[in-house]
């Protein structure tokens, strides 16, 4: 299970955001299952809840309100939310996709509507581009390097249909979804291979000729096209 908490710093002078990032560079998490995310006047605190305790995210947090208190720092209880994440019910019994792309495919078709009033008003295209690659992109590509190679030919025409009707308000063509699917995996693999301390390194493992990576051996067509079989095939064609 998975908490996560998200706090609005707001100062009490106006900094930009590089300043306000060195002013709270000392604002860190004391404890390794606790991660503490920032960008800018945004705090994330993310905590890894196992067998029901919580105790070490609830004093994190109370360390961050401390912290805030004691640098001038006031939290904003209005757009402070706390989600929860319990990753034994995230998964489906038949191990198939479609509810998780029903729901990316209703967001992002809600969000294609505001990318139509945008065009209504003559935004200029590369706006356009922009606000499609920020808001309705972005929810494309959700979790895209675990489900997309698990999904059906059916799951992945239903999302790049979506890419499809923004073509067509935008008026210019968009990265396909295999294209973003193959971008991300290749960009994670290449993260992961330069990285000894991650758990899928040794799965990169070299030939002699130092040029390629041994192929994964998979039985099956799901595992084939699982991250890491797959991460290890894009490696060998770069």
């Amino acid at each position: 299970m998975e908490s996560q908490a998200a706090f609005k710093n707001r100062p009490s002078l106006l900094l930009s955001p590089l300043l306000f990032s060195r002013y709270t560079n000392d604002c860190t998490s004391g404890d390794p299952t606790v991660k503490l995310l920032k960008f800018a006047d945004d705090t994330t605190v993310i905590g890894l809840i196992g067998d029901g305790d919580e105790s070490a995210y609830r004093r994190e947090v109370e360390r961050l309100a401390l912290w805030c208190g004691q640098n001038n720092l006031e939290l904003n209880k209005l757009k402070t939310v706390e989600m929860t994440v319990d990753f034994r019910s995230t998964i489906s019994r038949d191990l198939k996709w479609a509810p998780n792309i029903n729901t990316i495919k209703k967001k992002a078709q809600q969000r294609l509507y505001f990318l139509r009033q945008l065009r209504k008003f003559n935004v200029p295209q590369e706006l356009l581009i922009l606000f499609y690659s920020a808001i309705i992109q972005s929810v494309l590509c959700s979790s895209i390097t675990v489900r997309f190679g698990s999904a059906t030919i059916q799951d992945r025409n239903r999302l790049q249909r979506i890419v499809r009707s923004a073509e067509r308000i935008i008026g210019s063509s968009l990265p396909s979804i295999l294209d973003l699917y193959t971008s991300r995996v290749r960009k994670r693999a290449e993260q992961i291979s330069a990285d000894p301390s991650h758990p899928g390194h040794k799965l990169f493992h070299l030939l002699p000729s130092g040029r390629r990576y041994r192929a994964l051996y998979a039985k099956t067509t799901r595992h084939r096209n699982s991250f890491f079989p797959r991460a290890v095939t894009l490696m060998n064609n770069k």
